[in-house]
């Protein structure tokens, strides 16, 4: 499979993880949903999530099975975001290495066509659930409010780098 392919998300949201809708799931057949935690859920830095994204994940339980995946090596803060959303976890995950996402997946019992690596990276998040035969979704970063929105030199260096590639990022929701 090309680099272009294994880039290319199949749903670019154009949205923060708070526009996936149980709506948004049926339409694409989607049973199971993985979520990565650092800027896809929360900020950097945020230690449980919000009231808002409590909000959707209770809202999103009701159609699918909900999991965290983290590249974060604390236990504490992928611990306490996952216990704020009543949501099992795996952190230190090392993706795009296939081995603590499959555990995950693995867990909902699906098959993986029905499940979705939710995530805001591509070299980390679509990568791995692309090279999984996931489906993938592309999120914009969750910022702080407090903060004025920033670009993340490194996500900008993936868009362009998955770009040259052949990876379309066009928001196709």
């Amino acid at each position: 499979m090309s680099w272009g392919k294994l880039l290319q998300p199949d749903l670019v949201l154009g949205g923060t993880v708070l526009d996936i809708t149980p709506e948004l799931l049926v339409e694409h057949n989607l049973k199971g949903l993985v979520f990565d935690v650092d800027e896809t859920l929360v900020p950097i830095g945020q230690m449980e999530a919000s009231e808002e994204l409590r909000q959707r994940i209770v809202e999103l339980r009701q159609v699918a099975t909900l999991w965290l995946v983290s590249n974060n090596v604390s236990e504490t803060r992928i611990g306490n975001i996952a216990k704020s959303l009543e949501l099992p976890y795996i952190f230190f995950a090392a993706k795009p290495f296939r081995r603590k996402l499959w555990r995950a997946v693995s867990a909902m019992d699906l098959p993986v066509a029905q499940v979705a690596m939710v995530g805001d990276r591509l070299f980390t998040d679509v990568l791995a659930g692309n090279r999984m035969g996931m489906f993938t979704v592309l999120v914009e970063p969750m910022v702080d409010p407090g903060e004025s929105v920033r670009q993340s030199p490194v996500r900008s260096i993936e868009v362009w780098l998955s770009q040259v590639l052949g990876a379309s990022l066009t928001a196709n929701r």
